[in-house]
């Protein structure tokens, strides 16, 4: 009986300090296998979107380059926290503290740094739609570049100072070895709940709902052939149809991304039990489908995307002048 609880156990010889090697069931194991397929798909998917944009240079516009950013999160996402989750689900981790102590860095950097673009597509959609006259001059390549760097480095310092007794004091959060779990003191946890999860989702949502309101007042103009919406008392302007179309096609994105979030984000709330295992293996996977679906959109709604596509998969990118081809 005594060698049947050792071979149960992740480290035999530690005895009491170790943590008993996990079990699933078989519809766990389903969802994780269908995660890992997701994974691959995630990576395929946006490292083509990745290609796109930054290879062909009539899509670097700004719009664009806050796509692209998304997509180097999602590329990420599926290439390191899918695989590492899946691998932390089903055995015990043997990598070590440090491998652990990266691993939740590296996740909290990619996930804050997915919120943070979906922020900036929120606001560079906003401009676009409610300030139309002042968008060609508030909102530039450069401006867009220095927005993405500023994203990817806030969400490095910031969460470096939130997880900052974790990543000092690696291990210091487990139970028992075998366990790789990250960890915050309470007030950190309240206040990265609000700073990375409540607040970015209200600005989205509240962003969004003015974007929604400015286009169905345009179309409605569009439809009664009004040739202008009045949008300030000095005078009227008119949205370019092409502007309209991204906002609904990023408004997707981002609506899929916070049916995926948000479910994920009221699971972390749920004490850790082996009774909603399953609802939080779920959660993770909504959370994990958001990266995967985005390319999509992009192919069913973006023309530019498919034929950037159709140049990639006929090789035509490696011919000479071929980043000069027109896109849109």
């Amino acid at each position: 009986m005594e060698n049947q609880d050792k071979g149960e156990l992740c480290f035999p010889q530690l005895l009491n300090a170790s943590c008993k090697k996990p079990t699933i069931s078989q519809s766990e194991a389903a969802v994780l296998y269908v995660r890992i397929l997701m994974s691959v798909i995630t990576v395929v998917l946006n490292l083509l979107v990745i290609i796109s944009v930054s290879y062909f240079r009539q899509l670097h516009t700004p719009t664009n380059l806050l796509i692209l950013s998304l997509a180097v999160s999602d590329f990420l996402f599926g290439l390191v926290v899918t695989p590492l989750q899946a691998y932390q689900l089903t055995t015990c981790w043997y990598l070590g503290d440090l491998i652990c102590s990266l691993y939740v860095y590296v996740n909290s950097i990619i996930l804050g740094a997915s919120i943070g673009n979906m922020i900036l597509i929120s606001v560079d959609r906003y401009v676009a739609i409610c300030e139309p006259l002042h968008y060609p001059t508030r909102v530039t390549v450069t401006r867009a570049k220095m927005c993405v760097c500023m994203c990817w480095t806030c969400s490095v310092v910031y969460n470096g100072l939130i997880i900052k007794s974790f990543l000092t004091r690696p291990g210091g959060y487990r139970f028992c070895h075998g366990q790789c779990v990250g960890g915050t003191d309470l007030i950190s946890g309240i206040v990265d709940a609000v700073l990375s999860s409540l607040a970015p989702v209200t600005v989205i949502i509240i962003l969004y709902m003015r974007v929604f309101v400015t286009a169905v007042a345009q179309a409605r103009a569009m439809r009664s052939h009004v040739a202008a919406v009045k949008l300030q008392p000095s005078g009227t302007v008119i949205i370019k149809k092409s502007e309209l179309k991204a906002a609904r096609t990023l408004g997707v994105v981002v609506f899929v991304f916070l049916m995926c979030f948000c479910p994920f984000f009221f699971l972390s709330f749920v004490p850790d039990t082996s009774s909603n295992g399953l609802p939080r293996i779920l959660g993770l996977l909504m959370l994990f489908i958001s990266p995967c679906l985005n390319p999509v959109i992009y192919a069913l709604f973006y023309p530019w995307f498919r034929k950037a596509l159709r140049l990639i998969f006929s090789l035509q990118i490696l011919q000479p002048g071929s980043c000069e081809t027109n896109m849109l």
